[in-house]
């Protein structure tokens, strides 16, 4: 073996080791938070490490295609979100394309993995899990239709999914820590019990899949009462809970990034009241809030943090009544008061 062979393997080895360790840790820290008394404000940061199409300019569509080529700016905004969080207290959830680790240099990952933040799957190509036709699945795809020739969707589907989790545990040596399906659904997986046995079957045991709908404006409009307190109201059906045959559903609460800059329009301060005053709803309540962003948008469009330092401050000052969580805890704490 050559001596930058030697150095790469045991570079592998030290990260794989931190992952494991940090995953342990993690586990036990879930146990503890499921023990509280279910009346604690569970609050998530989770981001989805992919590129958005319209960010960083509205031009910008080639992203569609290339979901996990990452650019520096993105990665960048991920690391530094996470070692904020942490100051906080608390850990981000990450959820990752399988196509991230097909870049040459994944340093920045490891990073974030050995700092103790936890990584789902978020698929490889970015797909539609249920789609029911091969034009329905991924873009990418529909250009290159001979990578899925033959398959039939739920194949394709299954495959995308595996091979998301062997590209973590292969380049980054960790398991994922739940799995998010690209794009959100209204009804979560609700009407697809072939889609939920699928991810039980490939070891999942919670999924988050719904993204409630919500009131939203034209874009460029500014968010009027009714639009905010239409977002406020999503929040319940933002809560978690199980399906037939035992998956667990932790849904994105509204409203992500995506949804404000890219549908709305909207400008950032606009973003942040609804953030808080949704939030306020989830700390008064008890309640969970799974916070949905996406560093390739948010870079651009809140480049001091201001959305997650807000989160982090808020929960804070709420004292015992909050605590800042990773989704693996939300899940912990649903499988436990259901049973």
């Amino acid at each position: 073996m050559s001596p930058l062979s030697a150095a790469l393997s045991r570079r592998e080895f030290l990260a794989r080791g931190a992952g494991f360790a940090a995953g342990a840790n993690l586990a036990a820290r879930e146990k503890e938070s499921a023990k509280d008394d279910g009346r604690k404000a569970l609050v998530a940061i989770t981001l989805d490490l992919e590129m958005s199409r319209n960010f960083p300019t509205w031009e910008t569509t080639r992203w569609d295609y290339e979901k996990g080529n990452l650019n520096a700016e993105t990665k960048k905004y991920a690391v530094e979100a996470a070692r904020r969080v942490k100051a906080h207290g608390g850990r981000l959830h990450f959820f990752a394309v399988g196509q991230v680790f097909e870049q040459a240099n994944v340093d920045w990952f490891r990073e974030i993995v050995q700092a103790g933040h936890p990584v789902g799957n978020h698929t490889y190509d970015h797909v539609n899990v249920k789609a029911t036709r091969p034009g329905e699945i991924q873009y990418r795809f529909n250009r290159a239709p001979w990578l899925i020739e033959g398959k039939k969707p739920h194949e394709v589907i299954h495959e995308n999914i595996r091979l998301c989790s062997a590209a973590l545990k292969t380049r980054v040596g960790i398991d994922p820590a739940g799995f998010r399906t690209p794009g959100g659904f209204a009804d979560g997986l609700a009407d697809r019990p072939d889609v939920r046995k699928m991810l039980q079957d490939l070891g999942f045991s919670w999924v988050s899949s719904k993204y409630p709908a919500h009131p939203n404006t034209k874009e460029g409009r500014e968010p009027d009462a009714k639009v905010l307190d239409g977002i406020v109201q999503a929040q319940r059906q933002a809560q978690p809970f199980v399906y037939p045959g035992g998956l667990i559903e932790i849904p994105m609460s509204p409203i992500s990034d995506i949804a404000a800059f890219r549908t709305g329009r909207w400008k950032l301060e606009w973003f942040l009241k609804s953030l808080r005053l949704a939030l306020e709803w989830v700390l008064d309540n008890g309640a969970v809030f799974d916070f949905l962003g996406h560093p390739s948008c948010l870079y651009v469009m809140d480049p001091e943090f201001k959305a997650i330092e807000l989160i982090c401050a808020m929960t804070r000052k709420a004292g015992d009544r909050a605590a800042l969580v990773e989704l693996r805890a939300v899940a912990e704490r649903t499988r436990v008061t259901s049973s």
